[in-house]
């Protein structure tokens, strides 16, 4: 007996299409992070949009140009993933990712000026097509706008948090800058910034999402944590960058050490080696008063005693740790998502 099987012309082709799409063009990574809140994340876009305007032209043009040089709303997205593993985005899990995101944007307009950068992700820094006064100025304006969206959510705790962040990040700058006049070179010491600078941020992003949704305070604790490991991660990376020349990132090689930034390549290189005349070029870099040559070379030397080996080693641990301490009870997509995140971060080119 013979059996025939009719297929319809109009429905095989495109199911044929789609499956050969998804070998040829699997989701990366960040379509991966964005699937879960992938609504919620454009709705917030809008609302990011709308947050920046003024009825003054001036302010109202910088805002503009503020917002067209706007990132991958990573934080924002930490926010809605965390709040979705244990609640419902709702009103106040908008307000609240948008408030850290205006202050992660208000602090950059400032760390410009401190640090007298006139490029920002590969394009003119503020106070490079303004300048420093209209920089701090509108610095203000946003951080001003951060604190009235943190008081929208009508939650005393996520204001208590956006509020200590401000501190932090302020905090973590101040010891940055007497750092430049420090003669040690401790891991201690670049820890304690960077957890008060960029891990701070991360933390309270993945924090207020738990929050938002009325989490558990062992699951507000454990987002906290995964927050912070992943912002340690993110900045390690960051660090990696500045002993590589990419336009993509807007920052040539030894950016960071023309601004009296040793990082942690460097500090793993110094405290390895012990060694006299390289230990002074070191101080020369944190008073500012090296050369570029001075620099490169001092870049070279940090590559060659395996420096960035080292902090590539860092940066995993930390992105493990963090992973270690996502509870085994959340949603699958969720956690892939978290996972997805973090070895985004860890694996991105700029």
């Amino acid at each position: 007996m013979k059996f025939h099987v009719k297929v319809q012309k109009n429905t095989i082709f495109p199911f044929l299409l789609l499956l050969l799409c998804a070998n040829l063009f699997p989701m990366d990574k960040v379509d991966i992070i964005k699937q879960p809140v992938k609504h919620e994340l454009e709705a917030f876009r809008e609302l990011f949009v709308t947050s920046l305007k003024s009825e003054n032209p001036l302010l109202d043009n910088i805002l503009a140009y503020i917002k067209n040089r706007s990132g991958k709303m990573m934080r924002p997205i930490l926010v809605m993933l965390i709040a979705k593993a244990y609640g419902v985005i709702d009103d106040s899990v908008r307000h609240v990712a948008l408030s850290l995101e205006l202050l992660h944007t208000a602090s950059l307009v400032h760390d410009d000026v401190v640090d007298e950068s006139d490029e920002r992700r590969g394009q003119q820094s503020v106070n490079a097509v303004y300048n420093n006064k209209l920089s701090v100025l509108v610095g203000d304006y946003i951080l001003a706008t951060c604190l009235k969206h943190a008081a929208i959510t009508g939650n005393v705790r996520l204001v208590e948090l956006v509020s200590k962040l401000g501190q932090e990040l302020a905090l973590g700058e101040v010891i940055q800058l007497s750092n430049l006049s420090n003669k040690d070179f401790s891991e201690e010491d670049y820890f304690n910034v960077i957890r008060r600078k960029t891990a701070a941020l991360f933390a309270a992003a993945a924090e207020s999402g738990a929050v938002a949704v009325g989490a558990k305070d062992d699951d507000v604790k454990n987002a906290a944590l995964f927050g912070e490991m992943l912002g340690i991660a993110f900045q390690i990376k960051d660090d990696i960058f500045d002993y590589y020349d990419n336009n993509d990132i807007g920052k040539p090689t030894g950016n960071d050490m023309m601004e009296g930034k040793l990082t942690l390549p460097a500090i793993y290189v110094l405290n390895k080696l012990n060694d006299e005349s390289l230990n002074e070029v070191a101080l020369r870099i944190r008073s500012m008063e090296a050369t570029k040559d001075e620099i490169l070379s001092f870049v070279k030397r940090v590559k060659d005693e395996g420096g960035i080996e080292y902090a590539d080693r860092v940066m995993h641990e930390y992105r493990d740790k963090a992973l270690d301490v996502l509870p085994g009870y959340i949603r699958q997509d969720i956690r892939d998502a978290l996972t997805a995140y973090i070895d985004y971060v860890i694996d991105r080119k700029k």
